[in-house]
């Protein structure tokens, strides 16, 4: 690896918004929205509701939302509204509300057009290895999130971080999000977060899609969204930099991991106890 990442990173916020800056010496970041665009009214509604709870926490902000959904299970599960109809919802909401957006890319070429829009490229944790796809969005210039994949130990990251860097990418932040525990199952090494913080960049903790139960509903993905809250605090007493949530007014509604979705109302009482917990580990 030619270079080290930076920590904190700074994610370039609309008009004249302060850049949010994760990492050492920042408050507690937030990435949170829904899983899937597949109304825009529901991501309006999602927006109009975590961005003022964010804002009278004091907690940094970055809207997720995933235009598509490239690795559904069955061929017939739903998607997505695509690339060029998602990126128009998000700089909706990017405009709309004064906030970063981000969204996952999965092919190179759809790197530099998300970046045209996002301020964060996120990485889904399937793809964290494929060089391509790297190196397509380290060259946008933006911040990079990587998942880590669920098959991968967490000092394994560091090639991951390095193919970015040795791209021109040194604002790269990497997630925990659960590793794979036989068939249909998910387990969360806490100790993952201090082993990742240790590669030099932010760490932040996916708390929704590490209680995933892959395929175990007849080719759909469940969930234990009981056990997010009680993730969420772990992860943060161990010093991760941010959470990562999806949330939804009507999770059983939503037509992609709607069993791990925090409830749109529990969301602000579960942001005030982890603001909580940041402030006692980072005294």
């Amino acid at each position: 690896m030619s270079g080290t990442p930076q920590n904190p990173i700074e994610i370039a916020a609309p008009a004249d918004a302060p850049p949010v800056r994760i990492g050492a010496g920042n408050p507690l970041g937030i990435i949170a929205g829904p899983c899937v665009i597949d109304r825009e009214e529901t991501v309006m509604e999602i927006a109009e509701a975590i961005v003022p709870i964010c804002q009278r926490l004091e907690l940094p902000l970055i809207f997720k939302a995933s235009f598509d959904k490239a690795n559904r299970t069955r061929i017939d599960s739903y998607r997505g509204v695509g690339l060029t109809q998602g990126m128009e919802i998000l700089g909706r909401i990017r405009d709309k509300f004064g906030v970063p957006v981000t969204t996952d890319i999965h092919l190179p070429e759809q790197a530099e057009i998300a970046a045209r829009t996002c301020d964060l490229l996120q990485i889904p944790a399937f793809l964290a290895r494929q060089t391509d796809l790297l190196v397509a969005a380290a060259n946008t210039g933006k911040p990079i999130n990587v998942k880590k994949g669920q098959f991968m130990a967490p000092w394994d990251m560091a090639h991951v971080v390095g193919k970015l860097v040795d791209s021109g990418c040194n604002q790269t932040m990497l997630t925990e999000r659960g590793t794979f525990f036989g068939y249909g199952r998910l387990v969360n090494d806490m100790r993952s977060i201090v082993q990742m913080k240790a590669i030099g960049a932010p760490v932040v903790f996916d708390a929704t899609h590490s209680v995933q139960q892959p395929s175990a509903a007849g080719g759909v993905t469940s969930g234990e969204r009981e056990m997010v809250p009680h993730l969420a605090r772990a992860a943060v007493a161990c010093g991760c930099d941010a959470v990562f949530l999806e949330t939804h007014p009507r999770p059983d509604e939503s037509p992609s991991d709607g069993a791990n979705m925090v409830p749109l109302h529990e969301a602000e009482a579960l942001l005030k106890s982890l603001k909580r917990i940041a402030e006692c580990v980072r005294t």
